[in-house]
């Protein structure tokens, strides 16, 4: 059906909760955290949640700001849910920890499948890193110092923010040679779609040929180049970590800065919360690649 699997291997390999006894440890992580994170954010004002980047009622932001000195750069972070669950309500676990370091952090909401296809999702996601380039100055921060992190669904949708013409996006005489994104942290990331259009998740996504061409990194060059750090956990299937090992291939031979690990104790869900920890490896790299 797919290299070697048969369609029920394939979904197997494609379903990174069969690696794991309970997906809802770990979302009820992300919940609990980033319900902290806001909290704390609340209590010293430093949070400015659902702003709007679009019509859309999805098309929301929740802005955190720096409690520890201000170096003016911002990371975004993309959430993923294979395009069709989550949200930004559970995905700032981390802000915590880039606010103490100094920094901005964005958490991007917007519409799943099967509301959206992919295309709006992607587009989407481009009018919000637009958005906070074009509102840099008045929300604080230097346009010039956008970084992006995501994981799963949330990694394809930073890597396709690469694959952008950003004039399409940003009317601006400041944004002349495209370079947008300063860098990159994906994390067990999603670079080829062709045989995800052959697994259940499809049923939402109803993927079509140009979509799985138009939306798949691995097979475009970039246009916002950048540092790119990869990550996975050891415990992940045979297709995830070989997705981000040919993505880091490609990149490598076209002399992309690029760095990767495949982190030891972790699994599809937990990886990411690394982030939430200044002393780990991810948090380490995600630091030295905006040079905190």
């Amino acid at each position: 059906m797919y290299k070697n699997f048969d369609s029920t291997n394939l979904a197997k390999e494609y379903s990174p909760s069969s690696c794991i006894d309970d997906i809802n440890i770990y979302i009820n992580k992300y919940i609990n955290q980033s319900k902290e994170a806001a909290e704390l954010a609340k209590q010293t004002q430093t949070l400015k949640p659902n702003l709007s980047y679009g019509e859309n009622e999805d098309e929301l932001i929740d802005l955190f700001l720096p409690t520890k000195g201000n170096t003016k750069k911002l990371q975004v972070y993309i959430h993923g849910g294979y395009w069709q669950a989550l949200s930004k309500n559970e995905s700032s676990f981390a802000a915590s920890n880039f606010q103490q370091n100094g920094c901005y952090f964005a958490v991007l909401n917007y519409s799943l499948a099967p509301n959206a296809s992919l295309t709006e999702i992607v587009k989407q996601n481009r009018k919000a890193i637009a958005w906070l380039y074009n509102q840099a100055e008045h929300l604080g921060f230097d346009a010039n110092e956008i970084y992006l992190s995501g994981s799963s669904a949330g990694a394809h949708l930073a890597m396709m923010m690469l694959h952008t013409d950003w004039a399409d996006y940003i009317k601006s005489d400041k944004q002349q040679n495209n370079q947008v994104v300063k860098g990159i942290c994906a994390v067990s990331g999603i670079y080829d779609l062709a045989p995800i259009a052959l697994t259940y998740i499809n049923d939402a996504l109803k993927l079509t040929a140009n979509e799985i061409e138009q939306h798949s990194p691995n097979n475009k060059s970039l246009k916002n180049l950048c540092p790119i750090v990869f990550a996975f956990g050891d415990n992940e299937t045979s297709e995830f970590k070989r997705q981000t090992s040919e993505m880091l291939m490609t990149l490598s031979r076209d002399g992309i800065e690029v760095s990767c690990n495949e982190i030891k104790g972790r699994n599809h869900f937990d990886v990411i919360l690394d982030l939430t920890d200044p002393l780990s490896w991810l948090s380490k790299q995600v630091f030295n690649q905006m040079k905190l």
